[in-house]
């Protein structure tokens, strides 16, 4: 590693709460992915392992635990007589937004064919508190009721293993979420993409309900590459 070199300190890397330190490498992964999927690393960056640990307020040791897993996961890598590098680009978001639709459409299905009165309630009501948010223009609160939603269909779809492989990506939904929800119009825009995966849902239609929830996350996907990806001036992250 080049622990020399000069590295500008990034805005999405805030110093960590001590309070938070119980599950100290978990936090600094999430903070190192969420700097890396909203585009504040371009595309094969160095990173400064002791600029990076300054950074964020913490010691070396939970930051190489976290780097080791981001590295598994292909956000980062190790070239020789480089050190760490970002490999996360406009490809590899690309794929991982086609990977996401791919899972989600099934799992929607699976949902409408397997919900109950009490799920069909439940899931109702998710999507009317997401509407007073979204008039609100609750960004935070936006976010939770959306992973809330998602969670009901996996939880009513009852599937194992789809569920497991879109947990794998649940790094890339969290930050989407907020690049989404930016602008008042995007946010209306998924409020009805969310009613329509509602409706398609509680009336029992598995395909209409997977092809809403398939066109949802390629246009939530799309906004996001936009966001991401279009050049936006001068480059926030440096070696």
């Amino acid at each position: 590693m080049d622990e020399n070199a000069q590295d500008s300190t990034q805005p999405l890397l805030m110093r960590l709460d001590p309070a938070a330190r119980v599950s100290l490498r978990d936090h600094v992964r999430q903070a190192l992915r969420m700097a890396i999927i909203a585009g504040q690393f371009a595309p094969d960056t160095r990173l400064n392992e002791r600029a990076l640990a300054e950074a964020l307020g913490v010691s070396t040791t939970p930051l190489k635990e976290a780097l080791r897993q981001l590295e598994a996961e292909g956000l980062i890598e190790v070239e020789p007589r480089k050190g760490l590098v970002v490999r996360f680009d406009k490809a590899f978001a690309q794929e991982m937004i086609l990977a996401r639709a791919a899972l989600e459409a099934p799992i929607a299905a699976l949902c409408a064919e397997r919900i109950d009165p009490e799920g069909r309630t439940g899931l109702g009501a998710t999507v009317r508190l997401m509407g007073e948010a979204t008039d609100a223009m609750d960004v935070e609160r936006l976010i939770v009721l959306n992973e809330a939603f998602h969670g009901e269909i996996h939880r009513i779809s009852g599937s194992r293993h789809l569920v497991r492989m879109v947990a794998q990506q649940q790094f890339y939904d969290d930050t989407a979420r907020r690049v989404i929800h930016r602008q008042a119009a995007d946010s209306a825009r998924a409020l009805e993409e969310h009613r329509t995966i509602c409706e398609a849902i509680v009336a029992g239609d598995a395909a209409g309900a997977a092809d809403a929830m398939h066109s949802h996350v390629r246009r939530s996907g799309d906004l996001y590459m936009n966001s991401v990806f279009t050049p936006k001036g001068a480059d926030l992250a440096c070696d």
